[in-house]
């Protein structure tokens, strides 16, 4: 399959790095807002214009989108959709019915296939819950994340006035996960389930107070958790935190029985030196799974419920009952 990339951030380059795993795929070039003469890919691959994208959909089978949620894919996504089989990485679970209807308007009207929030969470970890629900429906399903970098709370820090930098990690508190991995099926709040470290590169003479309150008090992102923020030097960070390490759980605790007399616990677990590059592996084999459905006339959009798992692995049926089943 002849694949492309929309996109040549930490995502772009995971998605370059998977493709050179995956022998049936073959990267034809990276698409980029940026002038390409100033993109250098790992592998030597060509940077084309983004404007140049309408030209060179025939030799696309599969465009991976690697833009950001917040801005970047609710517009990228339907407009491209229109042009050629795309697969994006869109994580705002709030907004995904909103995306995913205008992405399907897109790509029903051209022909083509779209695959959304392809990932981890929302992705891996969606496919787990439908599988725990519809395995225990008498039940309780339980999300953790981390301990790693959000990318997204790291940014929101960074734009407090006196902030050079930041890291936030997300951690789960062990006390929240003994509770659910004993079957109890506890209520939990999400002071009770997470909490927050931030890590911060302050400018010369900054208010550190000020920013240590603007940072605990944030809502939407750290008012409802216990946060602690610790002030460290440029060199710290860049020893420290330079990686982007992610991982989580997804739990589902339910009885069986005609008197609930027994408990179940489904616990699927990350952990993931490279959030990016752990994330453009599913991405590529998302594109398999788009190629194939689209070869077959499939159109509109799709999300990971709607793909067998057959279709994401390179192997044959055969191989695959031989090696797998």
């Amino acid at each position: 399959m002849k694949l492309a990339i929309c996109g040549y951030g930490n995502i772009g380059r995971g998605v370059e790095c998977a493709i050179a795993q995956n022998p049936d795929a073959e990267l034809v070039g990276v698409f980029t807002r940026r002038d390409p003469a100033a993109v250098h890919t790992l592998t030597g691959a060509p940077v084309f214009p983004a404007s140049s994208l309408d030209a060179r959909a025939g030799d696309i089978d599969v465009l991976i989108l690697c833009g950001g949620s917040a801005t970047d894919l609710p517009a990228m996504t339907p407009q491209l959709a229109a042009r050629c089989n795309v697969v994006d990485s869109f994580d705002t679970h709030a907004r995904i019915p909103e995306h995913f209807a205008n992405v399907d308007a897109a790509a029903r009207k051209s022909g083509h296939v779209a695959l959304i929030s392809g990932g981890w969470d929302p992705g891996m970890f969606s496919l787990n819950r439908l599988y725990a629900s519809a395995i225990l429906p008498d039940g309780k399903d339980y999300t953790f994340w981390g301990r790693g970098v959000s990318q997204g709370h790291s940014d929101a820090v960074r734009r407090i006035p006196g902030v050079l930098d930041a890291r936030q990690y997300t951690v789960p508190i062990p006390e929240a996960l003994d509770a659910v991995r004993s079957g109890s099926m506890p209520e939990l709040t999400t002071r009770q389930k997470h909490r927050r470290e931030v890590y911060v590169v302050a400018a010369e003479g900054a208010d550190r107070a000020a920013i240590e309150r603007a940072v605990v008090t944030m809502p939407n992102y750290f008012d409802e958790y216990d946060t602690t923020v610790t002030f460290i030097t440029a060199e710290e960070m860049r020893r420290d935190h330079a990686e982007l390490p992610h991982g989580g759980f997804v739990f589902r605790t339910g009885k069986t029985g005609l008197n609930r007399e027994h408990s179940h616990t489904i616990e699927y677990r990350l952990t993931l030196d490279s959030n990016p590059e752990f994330t453009a592996g599913v991405l590529v084999a998302l594109a398999r799974a788009v190629d194939r459905l689209a070869k077959r006339g499939e159109t509109g959009c799709k999300t990971v419920f709607d793909v067998a798992p057959a279709d994401l692995s390179p192997l044959s049926g055969e191989e695959l009952r031989a090696r797998l089943l």
